[in-house]
């Protein structure tokens, strides 16, 4: 018995769907890959183009992981401008994007386009007037709050954007149950609102956590201590035996070492906007 024409073309459309994305994920993870091969070879054999090393090695991790080399310190201090960023840009966004969700006022529109416009501003372009008055005015060089605070100030045009919308997608009737069940506008907000917007407010914080973890350039202008430097910075300064030699395999393990976390923590997160999706609708 043969199958239908109908069925054929759902087959080849199933079937170049999976091709695509396999392409896709094939393209996306082939650079990490090479990377994550490149850092277990051996100095010496480095440039090889085998599939997998041979010899497996881990000198080029021990040499990321020497005290000397202070990478430790360095992707300490990347988390707590990641993760303070992050805090930070959650609680201000949350109820900046819940009002202008739910308040009615002139120029709100106006608002939320200013509010977006204002990423559009390129990082260098700002590099200058904030390392003048970092270092001029308020004395931040060399401080967690020089990194955490442009990092913040690009991090939640994006937060804010995400929420609202998030929040316009949540029934004002769950607000005005809550408030004939005896809640306060507040009690509304945390006990109703909040958990069914766990989704968007965790896919915000994936997104926002990334970006200031991977944050170059204002790490780089805003200190000059090694000992406050962030992963990214330090990578970009690990020096080889001599001053021409660039130590590939070192950066290739340090690579590896900064793209783990960012890996570890999207899988947290998505159980997490998994499980908020599914309470949401059970609600």
């Amino acid at each position: 018995m043969t199958a239908s024409p109908g069925r054929r073309q759902v087959r080849v459309r199933s079937a170049f769907g999976s091709l695509t994305l396999l392409l896709i994920l094939m393209y996306c993870l082939a650079p990490f890959y090479w990377m994550l091969i490149s850092s277990f070879r051996r100095t010496s054999d480095l440039f090889e183009k085998s599939l997998l090393p041979s010899p497996w090695s881990l000198e080029n991790y021990r040499a990321v992981l020497e005290p000397a080399q202070g990478f430790s310190r360095a992707l300490l201090n990347s988390l707590v401008v990641a993760g303070s960023t992050t805090a930070l840009a959650l609680l201000i966004a949350t109820c900046t994007a819940y009002a202008l969700a739910r308040v009615e006022f002139r120029g709100k529109n106006a608002i939320l386009a200013l509010i977006i416009a204002t990423s559009m501003f390129p990082t260098i372009a700002l590099l200058v007037p904030l390392l003048k008055l970092f270092t001029d005015d308020l004395h931040w060089i060399n401080t967690y709050q020089a990194m955490i605070v442009p990092s913040l100030s690009f991090a939640l045009p994006l937060a804010v954007w995400n929420l609202t919308v998030f929040f316009q997608q949540l029934p004002s009737e769950l607000e005005e149950a809550a408030l004939v069940d005896g809640c306060t506008p507040g009690q509304a907000f945390r006990k109703v609102i909040l958990p069914l917007a766990g989704p968007g407010i965790f896919t915000t914080a994936i997104l926002t956590f990334i970006g200031a973890w991977n944050e170059f350039l204002i790490a780089l202008s805003m200190v000059d201590k090694a000992s406050m430097q962030t992963a990214t910075v330090a990578i970009s300064r690990f020096g080889g035996v001599t001053g021409f030699e660039i130590p590939y395999g070192t950066k290739m393990a340090a690579g590896v070492v900064v793209t783990v976390p960012l890996v570890v923590v999207v899988l947290l997160f998505q159980r997490r906007v998994l499980t908020g999706l599914t309470s949401g609708a059970v609600r």
